[in-house]
């Protein structure tokens, strides 16, 4: 049990920090034009992009559960194919 708890806590560990690393670049990427462009300064643009990240990463979840409950019923697909979960 105590080995499961030990993998459960570095897979948590391991996606924030692939997340933050993620959310780094992806802000660089899409600052970069209006700060060059001094249409925002740069911790306007920085503060935008991380309240959309947050807006993004919220929306995303009621994306996802629409897709496998509404459009997509994983457990019942055609043709042979077969979902591993």
């Amino acid at each position: 049990m105590e080995f499961l708890m030990l993998i459960t806590v570095a897979i948590i560990i391991f996606s924030l920090v692939f997340d933050f690393i993620n959310g780094f670049h992806d802000t660089a990427n899409a600052v970069a034009t209006a700060v060059s462009t001094r249409a925002l300064s740069p911790r306007h643009a920085i503060l935008l992009a991380a309240v959309m990240n947050f807006i993004g990463a919220l929306t995303f979840t009621g994306v996802a559960s629409t897709i496998t409950k509404e459009i997509v019923d994983p457990f019942t697909l055609d043709n042979g194919l077969v979902v591993v979960l």
